[in-house]
């Protein structure tokens, strides 16, 4: 018997959960899609940050393996 009350209840859930219509708040999801714009960005500003100590020897070196790489 008490499994028809369990299985009512299961089916009752399941509808609610199908039909319902969840509010989107579309303020706190473009802040959430700007925050990870910023981390994307972030590397660029490391290597920016470290640049004065790079040497235009060793960037040519770089460009030329990645090159290597390429073909």
């Amino acid at each position: 018997m008490g499994r028809g009350r369990q299985k009512a209840k299961h089916t009752k859930v399941a509808r609610e959960l199908k039909y319902s219509v969840p509010e989107t708040n579309y303020d706190q999801l473009e802040r959430e899609l700007a925050g990870a714009r910023q981390q994307q960005d972030a590397p660029v500003d490391e290597i920016s940050k470290w640049a004065e100590y790079l040497d235009e020897d060793d960037n040519d070196d770089y460009e030329g393996s990645a090159q290597q790489k390429l073909a």
